[in-house]
């Protein structure tokens, strides 16, 4: 079934910045005779990708960008064709060290990933030695009763006639059989923080906007991995920003009068450390509060406008539920049973909800309500499916619209992503949509719902029916970028933040 093209206009960009594609900077390769530079950005765990931007020297444009599915260890320009190889890979935790050899046509922007199988091999180095043999440095397959494992690797010299045609998964495991070698692993991190800085001042390490909101004088507010709050002016420029190191904001929820803001903020790489909620001066940053609390909980704005704590799961099982506007709090709730579980399946799973009446309003942002909740209805209308949380929102007659997906022992299937609309009362779906991709956002207005995606796909759904209005991937100056946050701020008007730390500030034309 085809449909229209979003109708999606980008009016401004706040955080945009040379080398913004990439993030974070971990490898840079210069093509000398092409004037080009290729730039890697770090593996972000919670995309599950690592972008790759080709950049021309002489203006920094992106002339191409692709993502990876591991972290980048080398990259390598062909001599002659426009085509850069680009390894990648990581260690499994438990046994293999996976990856992939991927070619990247500058001209199409086509990507292909080059080894067969589904696992591949961990490429730490490559070398175009002429027109037709490629030398690759690989990681051993697994590190089983291998203690030189991650010191030493194997190298090939891998020929084709014309790189420009190789099909995709053609180079066999035979092809990647070769003699051991030492294989220090490669680390370019500072190598290409000094490249970028180097040309250009204006590089800013910015990754992934967690929330995004829009005050009334015109400022704009938003969170990502790092920064606890920044602020930005309708001009344009930077207010103010609170830097929160290595915690960094998440959601937002704006006080009514709008002096000050309440901010959920989670440690990076150390997630057994207390969560922190901070009240921050919306004038100039300062901290007027804190709390802490070590028991998972998302921070959502209720239909009074107050903050208010909603607990991530519960018997060790998180799942992130975040209703927008509710007349209640909705949390994800895991059913006391007796017996050790042998399986997630076994998990009787919940939709809960507590009056905010049953709450002070001074307590609400400090203690997630749990006490004197209401079971409404099992999480999953499908009984023999387990249902993971996403974003939502409470419509205006009360039922609740929120994204998830299906839970499978061999991750995400096809079909495994929904957007559905139930009523809050007997939780029987009213419509359902279904695609193969995680949503990372979602809001709505009185007739649409807007959902991105992790492939950088946004959809627009008639809000009644849950039928496509419009649907499209998210494009920046001709590059493809991923949402990570989505704001509703108006009749027609969006806020979208990007996996690379740029807030877009967009507008959806009325169909014709």
């Amino acid at each position: 079934m085809s449909h229209k093209l979003i109708p999606l206009r980008v009016d401004r960009i706040l955080g945009d910045r040379p080398f913004a594609e990439v993030g974070d900077p971990v490898l840079a390769v210069d093509d000398e005779r092409r004037n080009l530079l290729a730039v890697a950005g770090s593996f972000d765990e919670v995309g599950c990708f690592a972008p790759i931007g080709v950049y021309d020297l002489d203006d920094l444009t992106c002339r191409a960008l692709t993502r990876a599915r591991y972290p980048v260890y080398a990259m390598a320009f062909h001599s002659r064709h426009p085509l850069l190889a680009i390894g990648t890979g990581r260690y499994d935790g438990g046994y293999s060290f996976q990856g992939e050899l991927l070619l990247l046509d500058l001209e199409t922007r086509m990507t292909r990933s080059l080894f067969e199988g589904a696992m591949g091999r961990e490429v730490l180095g490559l070398e175009w030695l002429s027109d037709r043999e490629l030398r690759v440095l690989m990681a051993p397959p697994d590190d089983y009763n291998d203690k030189s494992a991650w010191e030493e690797g194997h190298v090939v010299v891998i020929s084709r006639p014309d790189w420009r045609s190789v099909p995709a998964g053609s180079i066999t495991g035979h092809e990647q059989a070769g003699p051991r070698v030492a294989a220090p692993r490669p680390y370019g991190r500072a190598d290409a923080h000094r490249r970028v800085s180097a040309l250009t001042s204006r590089w800013d390490r910015r990754r992934n906007i967690r929330a995004v909101e829009e005050l009334a004088d015109g400022r704009v507010v938003a969170t990502l991995d790092d920064v606890q709050l920044e602020s930005w002016l309708p001009s344009g420029q930077r207010q103010w920003v609170v830097r929160g190191e290595d915690c960094g904001g998440r959601d937002i929820v704006v006080a009514p009068d709008e002096r000050s803001a309440w901010i959920a903020c989670l440690w990076s790489g150390r997630e057994h450390e207390p969560q922190l909620i901070v009240q921050l001066s919306l004038e100039d940053g300062t901290q007027l509060d804190c709390s802490a609390d070590s028991r998972p909980a998302t921070l959502v704005r209720c239909a009074d406008g107050l903050p208010a704590l909603a607990p991530e799961g519960s018997n060790g099982v998180r799942s992130r539920l975040h209703i927008r506007r509710g007349s209640r709090i909705y949390f994800y709730e895991i059913a006391d049973r007796q017996g050790e579980l042998t399986s997630i399946d076994e998990i009787e799973i919940w939709l809960d909800a507590v009056d905010l009446e049953t709450i002070s309003a001074a307590d609400r942002p400090r203690e997630p309500g749990r006490a004197e909740s209401v079971r409404l209805f099992p999480y999953s209308w499908i009984p023999s499916e387990t249902h993971f949380a996403g974003p939502g929102v409470e419509t205006a007659d009360g039922d609740l619209v929120y994204a998830g997906t299906v839970y499978h022992g061999h991750g995400l299937q096809p079909g495994g992503s929904f957007i559905v609309r139930r009523k809050a009362t007997t939780g029987k779906p009213t419509w359902i949509f279904r695609t193969d991709h995680k949503s990372t956002a979602l809001d709505a207005d009185a007739n649409t719902v807007f959902v991105t995606y992790d492939d950088g796909e946004l959809v627009l759904l008639d809000l009644r029916s849950g039928t496509v209005v419009s649907r499209g991937s998210l494009v920046v100056a001709d590059v493809p970028v991923v949402a990570t946050a989505l704001t509703v701020t108006g009749p027609g008007r969006l806020l979208i933040g990007t996996s690379d730390g740029r807030i877009l500030v967009c507008s959806v034309r009325a169909e014709s």
